[in-house]
């Protein structure tokens, strides 16, 4: 691989120029990642550690201030005030501000010239080398995802030594993965497949049938 561009590739502009939107992009990234947070963190109060009752010093006559027991929150040992407690963290967001979130994200890569179109990338077995050649012909610096339509087991070990560099389906693409990452090499079966997935309108179930009986059409 000399790095040369030999072909170009058609796709569709609902996709891949997609205007910025900068708030919907952020709306997008963080609901996604509240939604990876297991929320199982959890501290002990000062209802539930373990400690006397008894209270530490009297409440007048020492000259310092008032104190209670040893489960006070100010105290080593004591409870935790207002401390994390599990919770849900997960974030709702509809289906076509996600899609439309990820055609800007990509969007956003092809204006910038971060998205790199490939012919194939095939692997008879684990070579990380084949790898690095590849990325130093195309002289990418940064983060690096590559996308392929289904990354075999000897492309993901390949890729795993990699310092900053990671694979991943196509049909896996979300506005996250795509922007924690500042190039994107991705094969051309792989970009026709993003471009099938979401090249389209997202169309509610029923709202084209209305549509037609309420012109009058038949159905």
């Amino acid at each position: 691989m000399a790095g040369e561009a030999v072909a170009t590739v058609e796709v569709s502009d609902y996709v891949f120029a997609e205007p910025m939107n900068g708030p919907l992009l952020h709306q997008a990234v963080v609901a996604q990642q509240a939604n990876r947070r297991q929320g199982t963190h959890s501290v002990r109060t000062r209802g539930q550690v373990v400690h006397s009752n008894r209270k530490l010093r009297s409440q007048k006559g020492s000259g310092r201030a008032r104190l209670g027991d040893s489960g006070n929150p100010g105290l080593r040992g004591g409870g935790v005030a207002h401390g994390p407690h599990p919770r849900d963290h997960s974030k709702r967001l509809p289906v076509r501000m996600r899609r439309r979130a990820l055609r800007i994200a990509l969007s956003d890569k092809v204006r910038n010239g971060y998205i790199t179109v490939i012919e194939d990338l095939y692997v008879d077995e684990p070579n990380t080398r084949s790898i690095l050649d590849m990325l130093s012909a195309l002289d990418l610096k940064g983060t690096t995802l590559i996308v392929t339509t289904a990354p075999t087991d000897d492309l993901r070990r390949s890729v795993r030594n990699i310092r900053n560099t990671d694979t991943m389906a196509s049909r896996l693409l979300s506005p996250l993965e795509t922007t924690r990452v500042r190039n994107i090499i991705i094969s051309k079966h792989a970009i026709e497949t993003v471009d099938e997935l979401w090249g389209h309108p997202t169309v509610k179930p029923g709202r084209a049938t209305r549509s037609v009986e309420e012109s009058g059409s038949p159905a």
